[in-house]
Parts: structure tokens; sequence; C-alpha cells
């Protein structure tokens, strides 16, 4: 899996997963549970993953969205 974006803002998360799910692309959110252990400071930043086949797709997603600022580049 490649790493989509990494944010600690919630809203983006959200926003990113129902772009995904809509587009039909699987996405995983990895580190969801490690803000919980830090006390939902926001500290941590939790990454959103997608498949290597469908990163580019994803990145148009977002590109049209308007949101081509939060995507992770390496």
């Amino acid at each position: 899996m490649i790493e989509l974006v990494r944010t600690n803002d919630a809203v983006i998360i959200s926003f990113v997963e129902s772009l995904m799910r809509d587009a039909g692309i699987a996405c995983f959110v990895a580190d969801q549970n490690m803000s919980i252990l830090e006390g939902s400071i926001g500290l941590l930043q939790k990454r959103v993953m997608v498949d290597a086949d469908q990163v580019d797709a994803a990145r148009r997603i977002l590109t049209d969205a308007g949101i081509a600022n939060e995507i992770r580049t390496k």
C-alpha cells in the first residue's frame, strides 16, 4: 500500500475516505489507534493508504476535489 495522505485533521481524513469510497477505491486509515493512545490531542498524524495500482487514480480524485495540497509526494 502507498501513503496517499498524512494529517491529524479528522475532517480531511473523513473527506478522503468518502471520496475513495465513492470512487470504489479501497483505502485504509493507518495509525488510527495511536491517536487514542496519545489522548486524542492531535500530535500523531493518521495516514490514508491505498493500493499501489490505484494511487494515480486516487491522486487525481483528490486533485479534482481541491485538496491536492494534502497529497503525500514521497
